[in-house]
């Protein structure tokens, strides 16, 4: 082998090692962006064991949290939690066919966008979050299961990514998911109502605490909890 070639094979396998080294929001790879291994186990588990009464609640962080903080909410309920923390609307798109869809559920519930105004996986206009959303709820629709779309939580600040002044576009992305929901008559879940506060920012310290600002305490999920209990027994 010539020097010339030795050096292209050394080029080659030293950008693999460096891709793979690469970090993805979400906690996924270059070879796994929207990290559709998390769940595939469990997935194929579900698919053995089929329920009517199946719910997944898809989305980022504050839906994978949330069965960390109340696993009785889960346990207790048909309910599947399908949330990857720091994932925007274009990598849960790329798994809503394996993570929701291949799991035959009777519903949906959508929760997501907070991560995409905070640039998570690079710029992104609040139209394509929103586009992304009703991608899924459309792609839900098709394979008749009952559709969910919740509110993106209110934020004020991110602490990993400050100064980006979240509450006016979180107001802009739930105009435009609501919109949405009313034309199509799908249920609109709002969250955001009850846990912001004056400023757009969820509330502290009922719902969050000073240094997160983004994901709710357990008090903030209990109040989600009556929420989309309210909102799936109104549509059931």
């Amino acid at each position: 082998m010539s020097i010339n070639k030795i050096t292209l094979v050394f080029l080659f396998m030293s950008t693999l090692i460096n891709a793979q080294q690469v970090a993805i929001a979400g906690g996924g790879s270059v070879t796994d962006w929207a990290n559709l291994k998390k769940y595939q186990k469990s997935n194929a588990e579900l698919i053995k064991t089929p329920d009517p009464n199946r719910v997944v609640f898809m989305g980022n962080s504050i839906t994978e949290q949330w069965g960390n903080f109340d696993k009785a909410f889960f346990l207790n309920n048909p309910f599947v939690n399908r949330g990857i923390g720091g994932q925007t609307t274009p990598q849960m798109l790329i798994r809503f066919k394996p993570d929701v869809i291949n799991l035959n559920p009777k519903s949906v519930v959508i929760m997501a966008g907070i991560n995409d105004i905070a640039g998570n996986t690079g710029p992104i206009s609040l139209e394509n979050t929103a586009e992304n959303i009703i991608s899924m709820a459309e792609i839900a629709v098709a394979n008749n299961i009952a559709v969910y779309i919740c509110s993106t939580m209110p934020a004020i600040n991110f602490p990993w990514s400050p100064g980006l002044e979240p509450g006016p576009k979180v107001v802009r992305l739930n105009s435009i998911l609501k919109n949405y929901c009313a034309k199509k008559s799908i249920p609109y879940v709002d969250y955001y109502s009850v846990m912001s506060d004056s400023k757009g920012g969820l509330k502290v310290p009922e719902f969050t605490s000073p240094d997160d600002l983004v994901h709710p305490n357990l008090a903030g999920y209990k109040v989600m909890e009556k929420i989309i209990l309210s909102s799936l027994d109104s549509f059931d």
